[in-house]
């Protein structure tokens, strides 16, 4: 099968959108499909005002409406809600084309933390983006009910993996600091509340690792703490394996791949009781969820790190991927997408 994916989350981002689009893409081609990849490396691109690291497409309507029609896929996906986003969702509305959509992140609540423009007006915006498509694609049965709870009413699953053989339990000492060394790693952003972390009154040494538009302030307030820029995931698997407890505490993510990676490297997680660790952690003893995070960071303390691993591995990324690609709606039996060209330039 030909597949297109169009996202405007794409290298040299690193983040869970990316990590996940660029992993399933992997697993899909292991498999025997076809899967092209529309992103904004193809056009030109501005920094999106508040995030200057995520690049956004400009004046890409056509190009991209051009590029989904030559490539004449057996079925599209739309993964973000950006401008090649809509771009791609007018031109398979045009040609009724069907598509499908995912929900990566918790857009409504980033939206309010930077803007304060209320969950209402975003949540009505994402009911028309993603209403047309023949499924949403949510990570977490907890997402999936929020959504319906707002409105939508074509929402499924579709889970997420860890690369097992790159995040592994090691011997590490790449971290040389004071023990316990509690470890954060992600984007550092207002959303991920990254600051509830370091202002906690731990013992040891605190350690953060991503970049993001926080970082400056977050280093200038909190300098005790170590901080360490984007790593390349081998390099990562060895600061996971060095770190003692993973503090997760964010709460608006609506699953977290750094808590499957970090379990996969025997790290047991710390986090708040909220979407994504509820879902990803579940009743397992991996990690300590209390809405007292400092509560939650000691106690994970004592917690095994085979036993971190031994829950890590029960998420596969071909598992994940076969519930990807289960979900897609091939446009006819089989064939590629009859699209109307005319339609194309009409527009």
């Amino acid at each position: 099968m030909k597949v297109m994916i169009v996202t405007d989350a794409w290298s040299p981002q690193v983040n869970g959108v990316v990590r996940t689009l660029t992993t399933t893409r992997r697993e899909m081609q292991a498999m025997g499909h076809e899967v092209e990849i529309l992103s904004p490396l193809e056009f030109r691109t501005l920094p999106c005002p508040t995030y200057p690291d995520i690049r956004l497409s400009v004046l890409a309507g056509n190009a991209a409406r051009k590029r989904i029609r030559d490539y004449a896929p057996h079925a599209l996906h739309i993964a973000t809600e950006g401008p090649l986003g809509l771009a791609a969702r007018r031109y398979a509305l045009d040609n009724k084309l069907p598509f499908t959509t995912a929900y990566h992140t918790r857009f409504p609540e980033y939206v309010k933390a930077r803007t304060g423009i209320p969950l209402a007006w975003t949540y009505r915006f994402l009911r028309w983006f993603h209403g047309p498509a023949r499924a949403v694609m949510a990570p977490t049965p907890a997402v999936k009910s929020d959504l319906e709870a707002f409105g939508f009413d074509n929402v499924v699953l579709w889970s997420r993996g860890v690369d097992l053989d790159v995040f592994r339990m090691q011997d590490s000492h790449r971290l040389d600091t004071e023990r316990p060394i509690f470890l954060y790693v992600g984007r550092v952003a207002v959303e991920k509340n990254v600051e509830a972390f370091l202002q906690l009154d731990l013992p040891g040494s605190k350690w953060v690792v991503g970049d993001g538009p926080a970082l400056a302030g977050l280093r200038a307030q909190y300098p005790d703490a170590h901080y360490l820029g984007v790593m390349k995931q081998p390099e990562l698997a060895e600061v996971y394996a060095a770190a003692d407890v993973f503090v997760f505490p964010s709460k608006t993510d609506t699953f977290g791949l750094v808590l499957l990676e970090a379990m996969a490297c025997g790290l047991p997680v710390a986090a708040y009781p909220v979407t994504g660790p509820i879902d990803v952690l579940g009743d397992s003893p991996a990690g300590v969820m209390h809405e007292d995070l400092r509560q939650a960071c000691m106690a994970a303390l004592d917690i095994d790190r085979r036993t971190a691993r031994a829950h890590a591995e029960k998420f596969s990324w071909r598992a994940a991927t076969e519930q990807f690609v289960g979900h897609l709606h091939p446009a006819t039996q089989g064939k590629p997408a009859s699209l109307d060209p005319a339609a194309v330039q009409a527009r």
